[in-house]
């Protein structure tokens, strides 16, 4: 069996007033090949657009890019309610949709917004549960009577859709084991890369978890968020004193991409701006038109 294409996307800013922007930059993005977008997802920021309002109307204008929030504000969002979104946006989307989940941060504000405060057990407890009964309200069949800790559904018909494939942001241990047994995909936390520390030491912990459930460990692939500048010369050093990367040039970014893949199994990567704020225009088109193509085409030649 193949291994599955590695995605390349980009993270982008999602204020209100950047609305027409951000649907310029995810159509050119969309041209220019790139596998998905994501948003974050901050319902309690006023300025922001609602992230799953905002990847619904961005699909429907694109053709081939598929819409992540990066990460799901669980708490905020019961979850059969969540099921039938993300089963809506596949069905009318032609299956351009990724499910990101996380079990919850910045809980004063969470807590703001009327969903009840957890503890982070029992939060972690929910996010996996959540997992758990979005798959079963989808792919059609008998209704769904669901009796969990934190979620319950009764005599619930399943969308006749499958479920989009599940990228988790997890960070602690317990909710890197859930990833590890019930999620497609790892998104880790804080844009640690495949050399930081917090990577060695937390993949084991997915791996482990996959590998007791029966699961081969390899079904959870790790797709990073990864800030850099893209430079028009050749940086010195492309790493700063901490070991973070801090970009370089266009044959230097596809030099680090590429060895990511080949020699750390690297999955996906999602640019973000190094400061944080909106994309650049210019550093994106760069990204979608000479360093992917370029990355795509050395991972081909090793396969």
């Amino acid at each position: 069996m193949s291994a599955p294409e590695v995605v390349f996307g980009f993270g982008a800013h999602s204020d209100i007033e950047d609305g027409p922007e951000l649907l310029r930059m995810v159509q050119q993005a969309d041209r220019d090949g790139l596998d998905v977008f994501s948003l974050s997802d901050h319902p309690y920021l006023g300025a922001r657009l609602d992230a799953y309002a905002a990847i619904g109307f961005i699909l429907g204008q694109t053709q081939r890019i598929a819409g992540l929030a990066n990460v799901t504000n669980l708490p905020t969002r019961p979850a059969p309610v969540l099921a039938r979104t993300v089963t809506s946006l596949s069905a009318l989307s032609g299956g351009r949709v990724v499910l990101g989940m996380g079990a919850g941060g910045l809980w004063d504000r969470i807590a703001d917004m009327g969903a009840p405060r957890l503890s982070p057990a029992d939060a972690v407890s929910a996010f996996e549960e959540a997992i758990v009964l979005i798959r079963k309200l989808s792919g059609g069949g008998e209704p769904i009577t669901f009796e969990g800790r934190h979620h319950r559904v009764r005599r619930i018909d399943p969308a006749p859709v499958s479920a989009p494939p599940v990228w988790t942001g997890s960070v602690g241990p317990k909710s890197l084991a859930a990833t590890g047994r019930v999620a497609d995909g790892w998104i880790p936390g804080h844009a640690a890369d495949w050399l930081s520390e917090r990577y060695r030491a937390s993949r084991p912990v997915v791996d482990d978890a996959a590998a007791a459930v029966g699961r081969d460990p390899a079904e959870v692939r790790t797709i990073f968020n990864f800030p850099g500048r893209i430079t028009e010369r050749p940086l010195a050093s492309t790493r700063g004193a901490d070991g973070r990367w801090i970009g370089g040039s266009a044959d230097q970014w596809v030099e680090e991409l590429t060895g990511a893949v080949r020699e750390h199994g690297a999955s996906g990567f999602i640019l973000f701006s190094p400061d944080g704020g909106a994309q650049d225009p210019v550093s994106l088109g760069r990204w979608g038109a000479e360093i992917v193509p370029a990355v795509r085409e050395a991972i081909a030649k090793e396969s």
